[in-house]
């Protein structure tokens, strides 16, 4: 989170850490298969009971990017654990966080430049592949 400034009120500081909390509590639920559909903007203004403008104005002031921004970002670091420390297939890992398996692969290239399997093929540990020089 930024600094704080003057300019931002402490309501704006929670209504942004609520956002935060109930983002957090989602992408869980959507890991664990409790849910399966990623909630769009207005979803999380409803349990804030608060309107998705005033939600997506409020946390862009308080965090200087917009919920978009941090759900994507937050989906990006989910991604990359569950590439990096589980077996399962890639196809699977978009379902789960809500996504067709094409789609995961654009969103998650234009995030990492990379794709879903070449990141995993560098960073999962049993396949990493170690250059032998003789």
């Amino acid at each position: 989170m930024k600094k704080f400034d003057r300019s931002v009120s402490l309501r704006q500081v929670e209504i942004a850490n609520q956002f935060l909390s109930a983002l957090d509590k989602h992408i869980a639920d959507l890991q664990s298969g409790q849910v399966e559909t990623a909630y769009e903007v207005n979803q999380f203004a409803g349990l804030l009971f608060i309107n998705p403008n005033h939600l997506s104005d409020t946390v862009k002031e308080v965090l200087g990017k917009s919920p978009c921004a941090v759900y994507e970002e937050k989906l990006i670091f989910i991604s990359k654990d569950l590439l990096t420390n589980t077996n399962k297939p890639i196809s699977e890992i978009a379902r789960i966080l809500d996504f067709e398996p094409s789609h995961f692969t654009k969103f998650f290239k234009r995030f990492t430049d990379k794709t879903p399997k070449a990141y995993r093929k560098e960073n999962h540990p049993d396949l990493k592949t170690e250059k032998v020089t003789i």
